[in-house]
């Protein structure tokens, strides 16, 4: 699979949403050294019947057969993934659905609509010893942080073309503050807030980083310096920016700061475009236990599956976000070409879900007109 079939915004399963995917998942390899340490409930069915576990999980959701096949040899819970579009529209049918849960599972909620899904009260309280050291770098701030889990992390950030500006021989932009100057002018395309993942967590940068009375003075000066507004990921990166196959005008996009490996020749030793990583805001991705399960016991080794060594080290490679664990390894590319921002731009959980849909309302009167 390519990087545009895993990102955040491309369907990896058929757009209905009621779509079921079948998958058998299995909890990390007994060859493992690591395998059964302080990642597994120890076989939650205990020897019983076998169970079917149900994940209601965003369109994004993939993982390595072998991995998940693996976890059900071992425990004999087979899951199924229930599609639910995107994060946002997860969210919505979460709390639509209160009382009658959609399954047993929930992965995908991130930081954006956590305390859409938290106020509703619909998950039970989860408490793991796995991932302890790295969980509070990560959790939810406030309500909610002993039932929704981190599982993984992408950072929402400015992709900028080496090679188009050192073709030009313009000064690469280093600060949101530079995208307003006038050597900057229609080099830039973002992606539409109220249609896009990655468009509404930049606009969650520039919330962050110039507050709540400045960011619309600074969307204002974008739009006159002639930045563009794409509907999706898909278009913004892969036909409008210059460094992606595409080849389009642009050499600035909203992107991913895991994107540059993907545009990395075989062999070589430097990548041709980067990640901005002053411009960047942090997705987290969570999984809770839907309240009313059948099967919490089952549910909560699901969700320590995801927690193992072989599911984190295997989610870069399928679902192009970072582990949350800090001792999985890294596709050596990533390790080279996809770095991290040490201080993404933050805005609290509460003040997004207080605040969300009247800034995508502004942002549309100030950008589009």
């Amino acid at each position: 699979m390519t990087q545009f079939s895993r990102s955040r915004l491309v369907t990896v399963a058929a757009g209905s949403l009621t779509a079921l995917v079948l998958a058998s998942c299995s909890v990390v390899g007994s060859d493992s050294p690591d395998a059964n340490s302080n990642e597994s409930t120890a076989g939650a069915t205990g020897g019983a019947e076998p169970v079917t576990i149900t994940v209601v999980a965003h369109d994004s959701f993939s993982m390595d057969e072998e991995v998940m096949d693996a976890f059900t040899e071992e425990t004999g819970i087979t899951v199924e993934i229930l599609v639910q579009e995107d994060a946002g529209t997860l969210a919505n049918q979460l709390v639509l659905t209160e009382g009658s849960p959609l399954g047993d599972v929930v992965f995908g909620i991130d930081n954006t609509f956590a305390s859409r899904v938290i106020d509703a009260d619909i998950f039970d309280e989860f408490d793991s010893d796995v991932i302890a050291e790295d969980r509070d770098q990560y959790a939810i701030t406030g309500a909610g942080s002993d039932q929704l889990v981190p599982i993984d992390f992408g950072d929402v950030c400015i992709n900028i073309d080496h090679e188009w500006f050192a073709d030009e021989g313009i000064a690469e932009p280093e600060t949101l503050e530079d995208l307003t100057q006038e050597e900057y002018r229609d080099l830039l395309v973002v992606q539409n807030p109220a249609n896009s993942s990655p468009g509404l967590a930049f606009l969650f940068a520039t919330i962050g980083a110039f507050g709540e009375d400045g960011w619309q003075d600074y969307w204002q000066s974008l739009a006159e310096n002639g930045v563009k507004v794409s509907n999706s990921w898909t278009d913004a990166y892969s036909v409008e920016f210059s460094g992606s196959s595409g080849e389009g005008p642009r050499p600035l996009v909203v992107s991913y700061a895991s994107s540059p490996p993907s545009e990395v020749p075989e062999g070589a030793e430097e990548a041709p475009t980067g990640s901005m990583l002053e411009t960047c805001f942090r997705q987290v991705e969570y999984a809770g236990i839907l309240t009313g399960t059948e099967h919490p016991e089952a549910a909560a080794e699901v969700i320590e599956f995801f927690l193992s060594t072989d599911f984190q080290e295997a989610i870069p490679g399928e679902m192009y976000m970072y582990p949350v664990r800090s001792d999985a390894a890294l596709p050596e590319d990533w390790e080279k070409f996809a770095a991290v921002a040490e201080e993404p731009l933050e805005v609290p959980e509460q003040s997004i879900e207080e605040n969300r849909e009247e800034w995508i309302k502004t942002w549309t009167e100030v950008v589009i007109g």
